[in-house]
């Protein structure tokens, strides 16, 4: 069977301390080295882009949300598990570069909405087909069903650790 580098790692330790690490080391460094392999050429984009991943990941989430494409902040921290310091600081970068425009909240004057402005919905539908198409070629001599098959343990790990939608 061929190993990857985790294997390599997990027997490093194993060697040094037996029985100490096992299956969260080996869950926690592939969805790291995963994440990291996927987010590699997907940033490498965004760059010719003038977009950072942070700024991507916001746009992304309001294009998503669907006309009028508009979201709380405090809905922008939880799905993107950004802390409202870091949301905020993007939040204003894109302020300044006119891609989103923040909408006062008339029933509640301590909050506010944030909405992509015109541009900001081009440029994030320009960032999500670029995205897209980096990680799907990076991912073309994966079999589509290994592929649905990490989907499916992914989803459950996050749902037994308490990452769910509800």
């Amino acid at each position: 069977m061929t190993r990857d580098v985790v294997d390599e790692i997990a027997g490093a330790w194993d060697a040094e301390l037996p029985g100490v690490v096992g299956a969260e080391l080996a869950v926690s460094k592939r969805a790291a080295r995963l994440s990291a392999l996927l987010n590699a050429p997907v940033e490498a984009r965004l760059a010719r882009l003038g977009l950072t991943k942070a700024e991507y990941d916001i746009l992304a989430v309001l294009r998503s949300a669907g006309e009028p494409y508009r979201l709380r902040p405090s809905v922008l921290t939880q799905r993107l598990a950004l802390t409202s310091g870091g949301t905020s600081n993007v939040l204003r970068r894109l302020t300044a570069a006119g891609l989103i425009e923040r909408d006062p909240d008339p029933s509640d004057a301590r909050s506010s909405w944030v909405r992509l402005s015109a541009d900001g919905a081009v440029k994030a539908e320009e960032a999500v087909r670029a995205a897209s198409a980096a990680q799907t070629a990076l991912l073309r001599d994966v079999p589509p069903e290994v592929t649905a098959t990490a989907i499916t343990a992914l989803r459950d790990i996050l749902i037994a650790l308490g990452d769910t939608a509800d």
